[in-house]
Formats: structure tokens, sequence, C-alpha cells
């Protein structure tokens, strides 16, 4: 019974996703570097009536790069086959979704370095020479077959790009990075979901929404599908920057973005360890949350803000952070 709510939740939550993922590049706001070659890329392999070279984008998660993929797909006019890297466990998975493909497809491996590297290395002739060999039954009865595949375009996305084995990673004719968005970006983002989502709102309370949503995309998405419920409620559908300072003061994200947890990372760090320098596993149990958790989810925005460094003896809160608790920086830093 818990599995069918947590797959329920998953749908739900995918098909809100789809309903305001842009359907082509016109559509597809901010990234705008990276939009410009995919477009060159994609009229010049249509006027070649070839596939699509391979295509690898790295970045932070929630900045774009399953809707990218979606959007190639449409430009193309091809189908994107989904996947990612821990579910492709076996060669035999690869094989099969390899061969199951039509000239010119998309397949898409989200989390690509995570794929087991003995299915990783069945990649390498698959998008060099488009075949794969697999080796049937063991020990004196072991031989290999040639499987031909269709040309296709494999496009992976990574949040970790350094984890990709180099010889994967120099097969992608096409590597972007994506970067966090400007709030201008991101209202402009808000505004066209709150089409979509049938709610009124004004340039204020989309640029309220854009400023706390960490210049991520599917955060402003989610933020604003809470400002809606709220809206709905108190405001006669309507969001204006009142109404989104309301709705997100009740969710603890502060106008800078901050939310309960990274202001408690600060306070520790500020409060209990004097500014630092601190361990990263001391600051997770500090706070009750896991080392891997802290790093990956709370820290880069922290020092992209500036509220954050990081040194070879730990974590360091700046001056910005203790400005922002109110609290007095050591001499060091003042």
């Amino acid at each position: 019974m818990q599995g069918e709510r947590q797959s329920e939740a998953l749908n739900r939550s995918t098909a809100f996703d789809n309903k305001l993922r842009p359907l082509d590049f016109s559509g597809f706001v901010g990234q705008s570097k990276v939009r410009d070659r995919l477009m060159l890329a994609v009229e010049a392999a249509k006027a070649r009536g070839e596939s699509l070279d391979h295509v690898l984008f790295s970045g932070p998660p929630g900045l774009g790069k399953t809707t990218l993929s979606y959007i190639l797909g449409e430009a193309m006019g091809v189908n994107v086959k989904t996947t990612s890297g821990p579910v492709v466990a076996k060669p035999g998975d690869l094989a099969g979704l390899l061969t199951s493909l039509e000239p010119g497809d998309i397949v898409f491996i989200d989390e690509i370095h995570r794929m087991a590297k003995t299915v990783e290395e069945y990649l390498y002739s698959a998008m060099e020479d488009y075949a794969i060999d697999i080796m049937i039954d063991q020990g004196p009865n072991a031989r290999s077959v040639r499987l031909e595949l269709p040309r296709f375009t494999l496009v992976g996305a990574t949040t970790r790009i350094g984890l990709i084995a180099a010889p994967l990673r120099a097969r992608f004719g096409l590597v972007n990075r994506l970067d966090y968005y400007q709030p201008a970006e991101l209202a402009e983002i808000v505004r066209r979901s709150a089409v979509k989502l049938a709610v009124d709102i004004d340039a204020e309370g989309a640029l309220e929404i854009a400023r706390r949503s960490r210049g991520t995309p599917r955060i402003a998405n989610n933020l604003l599908r809470r400002v809606r419920d709220y809206a709905q409620l108190k405001a006669g559908n309507f969001i204006t920057g009142e109404v989104a300072k309301a709705s997100l003061g009740l969710l603890e994200i502060d106008p800078n973005g901050l939310d309960d947890m990274d202001r408690r990372i600060l306070e520790n760090i500020c409060g209990k360890f004097g500014g630092g320098p601190v361990g990263l596993s001391t600051i997770a149990v500090s706070v009750g949350e896991q080392a891997d958790t802290v790093e990956e989810a709370y820290e880069p925005f922290l020092i992209m803000e500036g509220y954050l460094e990081r040194t070879p003896k730990g974590r360091v809160a700046t001056r910005k952070a203790f400005s922002l608790l109110g609290m007095s920086a050591p001499s060091l830093l003042a």
C-alpha cells in the first residue's frame, strides 16, 4: 500500500512537471548560449538528413536538462526514450533499450554518472559504431554476438560530471553546462507557468517567487504551486507581491531564498563553532541531517550566495552570514 501511494505521488509530480514543461526552444527561458548551440546543431543535422550528435548536459538539478532533451526530440521529430543510470543495471538492459529504437531516436539517460561500469563500457561501441557485442553463455560455450543498431542520439544528464569516465565523456559531441538562472528569467518562467495553472499573477508576485527560488526553475514552479494554494483560498486566486510574501513566509523561506535548514546550518557554524572552520560531518550531526545531503543539497547555494566557504580545514562562515543572522563577526572576518 505504501509503495502504491509513493507511485501515485511520483506520477502526480511528474504530471505536474510535464504540464509546465515547454515544448520547443521558443518556450524555453534562460540558458541562451546552450539553447543557441543546440538550435544550430539541430538545424545542421536536419539539413544533412542525419541524426543529432550525442549530447551531454551537466549542472545542478532542476535547471532544465530533462526539458531540453524532450525539446531536442520535438525539434528533430523523433521519439525520446527515457531511463536513468541506476535502472540500466546489466548489459542486457542496455541492449534491449537500444535495439528497440527507430533511426534517429533519442535515448535520454538521467544521472548517467551512476551507471554501472560494466554497462558503461558497452556504450562506447554503441555510440561510435552503432553496434554492441553481447556475450552468450559462459565458459567453453561462450561466444560473442554483434548486434547492429540504428543511428541514434544519446543524451546524458548528470549533476556530477567529474564522475563520468573520460572515455565516455569524450564520445559526446555536444557538452553543455547549465548554470543557475537570474531572478528576471525565473520571473518569466513563473509568469508562463501561472498561465498554465490558471492563476493570475502580477509582476511583483512573480519576482517575489523568483527571488526565493535559489536560481532554479524547478524550485520556482514548486513554490508557485504552494503560493497558488494560498492565493486560491485567501486572495481570490490572484498572486500579488504581498500574497507571495505571506505565503512564502508560511513556508519559512526568507527573501534571500534561505529555508529553515539553510539558516540552521549557518546558525550552527556561526553560533556553536564561532564561524569555523568546522568539518562537514560535524555540521551534519549538529543539524540532524546526512552529510551527503548537506554537501549536495544545501552547501552549493550557500557558497554561491557568499554565506559559506570551503577551505582545506573545513567550512567557514563569511561576514555576510554573520550579518544575515544579526551576529557580530570574529575580528578575523570583520
